[in-house]
């Protein structure tokens, strides 16, 4: 066996007619190395989990995107995960996380409690926020400016003449909703005149916007908003599915904007406007900065934050 694990992991120690012999043994065989037994052996873990709010939403799966990016070249694999907003789900991710022992963590946390993150990584896994930004010195993250993005998106609103504007989102308890939510309130009480009437969700999905939108076209047509700003696109086309459906016109009757420009955003029967997040440059910073600390070890330093820039893209929801 000696000489196998040789053949393996030092093949310079073994002569060229043994190596191989062996090599072809491996091959009839199709054996496959054990390279989680061999990095435990070592102690060493060449894994980074991710941990995110949906993989469903295209968002997500473009930050993913940014991560495997970052990762090239560097011999890292990638473990992701969906805590699909709910916190029961993250902390069942978050043990067997911590059970594969993994070198470092991207993740964007579903509420404010980061006790069970300071633990693992306590036990030796490096953690960095994404999408989220630290309100604790001793964790790194990389965020995008969402209270920013939420008063672009009030401000064009406004600038079209809008001034009802129901935002849809939830749970209240994902800080990014709370941030947009709070600058759009901001850009309103800014300009002096309209209002922000909040709709919570459950979730943001298709099916939450969906739902959201019946209940305000099933008010009377004077209670109606005039505009509808969404968490996230995923939210905005199903309220977009449902105010078609009952023939409202966008944007005459209703501007629609939403939040992250995912590709379905353009795609849209009525393009969506919406509020750009860089999702692939969110995954590549937060890699960087994660392989930075596994690097340094327990000599990190100081936390960084990095805030990165949203960017309005007008199309037909709210300029025909």
């Amino acid at each position: 066996m000696g000489t196998v694990s040789n053949a393996l992991n030092h093949p310079e120690k073994v002569s060229p007619a043994t190596l191989a012999r062996i090599q072809q043994a491996i091959a009839d065989l199709s054996f496959v190395r054990n390279e989680a037994a061999h990095r435990l052996r070592l102690g060493v873990n060449r894994t980074v989990g991710m941990l995110v709010l949906d993989v469903s939403n295209p968002f997500f799966t473009d930050v993913a995107h940014g991560v495997e990016k970052g990762l090239d070249g560097t011999g890292r694999a990638l473990l992701l995960a969906n805590s699909s907003q709910d916190r029961a789900r993250e902390l069942a991710h978050l043990d067997a996380f911590e059970e594969q022992r993994l070198s470092g963590l991207l993740v964007t946390p579903v509420g404010r409690d980061l006790a069970r993150l300071r633990r693992l990584r306590d036990h030796g896994t490096h953690v960095v926020l994404v999408d989220r930004m630290s309100r604790a010195p001793d964790f790194s993250s990389v965020s995008v400016e969402d209270r920013l993005g939420g008063a672009m998106a009030a401000e064009h609103l406004l600038s079209i003449g809008r001034r009802r504007i129901a935002f849809i989102g939830g749970p209240r308890s994902i800080e990014q909703v709370r941030a947009r939510l709070a600058g759009a309130q901001r850009a309103v009480e800014a300009f002096g005149a309209g209002e922000v009437v909040f709709l919570e969700t459950p979730a943001m999905d298709f099916a939450s916007g969906r739902r959201a939108a019946e209940a305000l076209l099933a008010e009377p047509r004077t209670k109606r908003p005039d505009a509808i700003f969404a968490a996230n696109d995923l939210i905005a086309i199903g309220a977009l599915q449902a105010l078609t459906k009952e023939g409202v016109a966008l944007p005459a009757d209703v501007a629609l904007i939403g939040y992250d420009d995912i590709e379905f955003a353009g795609a849209a029967a009525i393009p969506l406007t919406s509020v750009r997040q860089p999702a692939i440059a969110i995954g590549e910073t937060a890699v960087q900065i994660l392989l930075e600390e596994i690097a340094a070890g327990d000599d990190r330093g100081k936390a960084k934050h990095v805030k990165l820039m949203p960017e309005l893209i007008v199309r037909t929801s709210t300029v025909g």
